[in-house]
C-alpha cells in the first residue's frame, strides 16, 4: 500500500527566512482563506520564533494577530502550529519557568495547536518542562532535533535524543535542519531509526534550501518513514527559504507516495498576495542575496532563518568598519568581502566554544561573536575582545551544556575575567518573574489581557513591549520604511522586485502617521528622533543631544538602541550615582543581542545622553563619569 505523505506551510518561517518582518494582521487574514482553498495543506505555522517580537517591533499587538489569523484554519480543520525555544521562551535569552508555563495556555487559548520546542544546544534538560507545559495547555508536543553537522552530531547522537525526548512524553519528533546542511543518506538513518522502535510516533521534516542538499533530503526521509513535510511556496521558495511546494509534491508523487492535490487557481491567488505584501513594505526588508541558493553556507552552516536578519545587519556592520577605515585612510571593503571574512571566522569561533547548534538564539550567538571578532581585528585590536553576556551564559553553560569542549583560550580568558562555570539545571538560575510583571502592570493601569496575554507579552518582551505600548515603535517603524521606500524612489529600482536599498547618508524629515496622530521624524542612518505635528500630542521622547563637558565620556562600542535595563524589574542607574570601575552601566542590543557596557573610571554619573530603546552610533556619548 502507498504510503501517504502531508504538507504543512510553514507561513511564518518563510518571511523571517527572507528578512526581518512578517506581514500585518490585516494582510494575514486575507491570506488564510486562499491558503485554505489550496487544499493540500494538513498544517501551517503561523507563529512562534520571531513573529511576537517583530509584531511589536512594527507597532502591533501580537496576541489580536495570532487570535485572528488562527482562527479560519481552525474552523477549517488545518492544524496551527507554531516554533518556541524551551528555555528562551520566543526570545533570544533564558525565560523564568512561570512565564513559560504561561506561555502554553496562551497560545492554546490563541488557537494554536502545536508547539514545536527544540534547544539551540540540544540539551534535553531544556525542552522536558515545555513537553510537560505544552501537554498541560493541551497542546500537541512535538519535540525537535536541531541537526548540524559536526564530528560530534552523529546519526547515533540525534537518535538517542529522540528516544530520550519520546520517553519524556514527546507527542511528536521534528527533524528541524534550519540550515539545510543535514545529508540526505544521513537524515534518512535517523528518521529509519526513530521509526523501527515507534512507528506510531508522528515525524515532521523541516529544512532550508540554501546549501542545495534538502530536496535530496526530503526525498530520504520520506523513504524513511517520515509523516509531514515543511514547504515554501514562490515567491519566497528555495533560497534562505524552504523547498517549494509544487517541486516536493511532484517528486514524491513519482516516487510513489500519496500527496494531495494543489488548487492551482488558489495558489495564484496566494502567490500574487504574497508579491503584494512584498510591494507593500515587507520587500524592503528583503535582500536579493537572500534569493540565492548558496554552497557556501555548508562551510559555516549558519542557518536560512538567521540569513535575513544577517543580511540586514551586515550593511550596519559594513558601514561601521568602513568608517574607521576611512578615518585611518584604508581602503573600504565590500560587502562580499565582509561575509567571506564572516564566514571564515564562523568556522573558526564555532569549534572553539563548544560547537553548539548553529540555530536560534546560538546560530546568532555564534555569527554575533564571529562578527564583533571580524570587526574588532580589522580596527587592529584583538580578537574575543567583545563578548555580550547571552553569549558567556551559553559558555558558562549557564543556558545549557555545550555538546563539545571549549578550546583554551576561551577557558583562559574566562578565568581571566572572573567568570564561573555552571553544570547545574539552567532553569534554577532564573527565578520566577509573572508576580513582578503583574504589579508593574497594575503601576501603569495596563490590562494584563484576555487570558493573561498582554501580562505573558510583558514578560517574555519587556522592551520592545514597552515600545509598542507607548508608541515609540510604530513611529521608528514607519519612518524607517518611508526612508527606505524613499531611497528605493531615488535608486529607480523595479517595484515589481523589491531590493533592500542603501540607507541615505544624510537626514531625512518626514511626517508619518500612527493611529491618526501626526509625526514629524528626522531619520538618519542609525538614529530616529521623533516630534510631534500637533501641540500638546502625545510622542516618542527623542534622544538627548550627547552630553558634553568634563568627565570620562562612556561611548558606544558599537551601533544598536541604547538600554539601561534588559529587563523592566531591573533598576537602572541615575545621574548622581556614584558607579566603581568595571560596574555595569547599560546595554547596546545589536544583533538580537545585549552587549553590556561597563564603566571604565570610578566616580559620579553627570549625565546620562539617552532614553531605552534610542538609536545610537559607534563612539555616540552615552554617559559622563565625573
Amino acid at each position: 500500500m502507498k504510503r501517504e505523505i502531508k504538507f504543512s506551510l510553514v507561513f511564518r518561517d518563510m518571511w523571517q527566512s527572507a528578512g526581518k518582518y512578517v506581514p500585518r494582521v490585516d494582510q494575514l487574514v486575507r491570506v488564510a482563506p486562499a491558503i485554505i482553498e489550496m487544499g493540500c495543506f494538513a498544517r501551517v505555522e503561523t507563529n512562534g520564533g520571531g513573529f511576537e517580537q517583530v509584531n511589536l517591533l512594527f507597532g502591533e499587538n501580537p496576541n489580536k494577530a495570532v487570535r485572528e489569523w488562527t482562527k479560519p484554519f481552525k474552523e477549517a480543520g488545518i492544524q496551527t502550529h507554531m516554533l518556541d525555544r524551551a528555555l528562551n521562551g520566543l526570545r533570544m535569552s533564558p525565560v523564568p519557568s512561570d512565564v513559560r508555563q504561561l506561555f502554553y495556555k496562551v497560545k492554546k487559548a490563541q488557537g494554536t495547536d502545536i508547539t514545536r520546542t527544540f534547544c539551540g544546544l540540544n540539551d534535553v534538560r531544556n525542552i522536558a518542562p515545555s513537553i510537560q507545559y505544552a501537554k498541560e495547555a493541551g497542546m500537541i508536543s512535538q519535540c525537535a532535533l536541531s541537526i548540524t553537522h559536526s564530528p560530534i552530531h552523529t546519526v547515533e547522537y540525534y537518535t538517542n535524543m529522540a528516544f530520550e525526548l519520546i520517553e519524556l512524553g514527546a507527542d511528536e519528533i521534528c527533524i528541524k535542519d534550519m540550515a539545510g546542511i543535514g545529508r540526505p543518506y544521513s537524515l534518512g538513518q535517523i528518521v529509519g531509526n526513530i521509526k523501527a522502535r515507534h512507528p506510531e510516533i508522528p515525524i515532521q521534516y523541516h529544512s532550508h534550501a540554501g546549501p542545495g542538499f534538502n530536496m535530496a533530503s526530503i526525498l530520504e526521509v520520506c523513504k524513511a518513514g517520515c509523516d509531514y513535510i515543511d514547504v515554501g511556496m514562490e515567491p519566497l521558495s528555495w533560497g534562505t527559504g524552504h523547498a517549494d511546494l509544487i517541486s516536493v509534491q511532484a517528486m514524491l508523487k513519482d516516487a510513489g507516495f500519496i500527496v494531495p492535490e494543489i488548487n492551482m487557481e488558489a495558489y495564484m491567488k496566494v502567490r500574487s498576495m504574497i508579491q503584494e505584501f512584498m510591494d507593500d513594505f515587507l520587500g524592503l526588508y528583503i535582500s536579493p542575496k537572500n534569493r540565492l541558493m548558496n554552497s557556501l553556507l555548508i562551510g559555516p552552516g549558519l542557518p536560512g532563518g538567521m540569513m535575513g536578519s544577517l543580511m540586514a545587519d551586515l550593511e550596519t556592520n559594513l558601514e561601521t568598519i568602513n568608517k574607521n577605515k576611512v578615518k585611518n585612510k584604508q581602503p573600504v571593503m565590500t560587502q562580499d568581502q565582509l561575509l567571506i571574512k564572516l564566514f571564515d571566522e564562523v568556522a573558526y569561533v564555532w569549534p572553539r566554544i563548544g560547537y553548539p547548534p548553529l540555530v536560534t538564539p546560538f546560530s546568532q550567538y555564534v555569527k554575533n561573536l564571529a562578527m564583533m571578532n571580524v570587526m574588532q581585528m580589522e580596527k587592529g585590536k584583538e580578537r574575543w575582545g567583545m563578548i555580550a553576556d547571552d553569549i558567556w551564559d551559553m559558555i558558562l553553560g549557564k543556558a545549557g551544556k555545550l555538546p563539545g569542549t571549549l578550546a583554551p583560550e576561551i577557558v583562559e580568558k574566562a578565568k581571566e575575567e572572573g567568570r564561573q562555570f555552571f553544570e547545574g539545571d539552567p532553569q534554577k538560575n532564573y527565578p520566577d518573574a509573572l508576580d513582578k510583571y503583574r504589579k508593574l502592570m497594575n503601576e501603569k493601569q495596563w490590562s494584563v489581557g484576555e487570558d493573561d496575554e498582554e501580562l505573558f507579552e510583558y514578560a517574555m518582551h519587556p522592551a520592545q513591549y514597552e515600545a509598542y505600548r507607548s508608541g515609540k515603535a510604530q513611529v521608528e517603524f514607519l519612518a524607517d520604511v518611508a526612508s527606505r521606500k524613499a531611497a528605493l524612489h531615488e535608486a529607480q529600482a523595479p517595484a515589481a522586485v523589491p531590493v533592500h536599498p542603501a540607507l541615505p547618508s544624510s537626514p531625512q524629515t518626514m511626517t508619518v502617521d500612527v493611529n491618526g496622530q501626526a509625526y514629524k521624524v528626522t531619520v538618519s542612518y542609525g538614529d530616529t528622533t521623533n516630534t510631534p505635528v500637533q501641540s500638546g500630542a502625545p510622542s516618542a521622547a527623542p534622544a538627548a543631544a550627547p552630553a558634553t563637558g568634563s568627565g570620562m565620556e562612556l561611548l558606544s562600542p558599537l551601533e544598536g538602541k541604547f538600554f539601561l535595563v534588559k529587563s523592566a524589574s531591573d533598576i537602572p542607574v541615575k545621574v548622581g550615582d556614584v558607579v566603581k570601575e568595571g560596574q555595569l552601566l547599560c546595554y547596546i542590543e545589536a544583533m538580537k543581542t545585549y552587549n553590556a557596557v561597563r564603566s571604565e573610571v570610578s566616580g559620579t554619573i553627570t549625565s546620562i545622553a539617552y532614553g531605552n530603546g534610542d538609536s545610537v552610533v559607534e563612539d555616540d556619548v552615552l554617559m559622563t563619569i565625573q
